[in-house]
């Protein structure tokens, strides 16, 4: 896994949609759900928006603290 990743969850927002403007990673459940039902955009969004489901899905989101605490 690429370590940037984790990074660019705590500092981009999501460019368009309900949520538009709103960090990645503070993206409700719900949302991440639904993208995963209908599909994750292409590309680096995409990835990320996976990323943060599979964070959620697992519990981990106490590995973004650290690095949202530092910003």
């Amino acid at each position: 896994m690429n370590p940037n990743l984790l990074t660019d969850l705590v500092t981009m927002r999501m460019p368009f949609g309900k949520y538009k403007d709103k960090l990645l990673c503070d993206l409700p459940e719900s949302y991440l759900v639904w993208f995963h039902s209908k599909g994750f955009p292409p590309g680096k969004l995409g990835e990320l928006l996976g990323t943060m489901y599979e964070i959620r899905l697992n519990g981990l989101e106490y590995l973004l603290k650290p690095i949202r605490n530092s910003r």
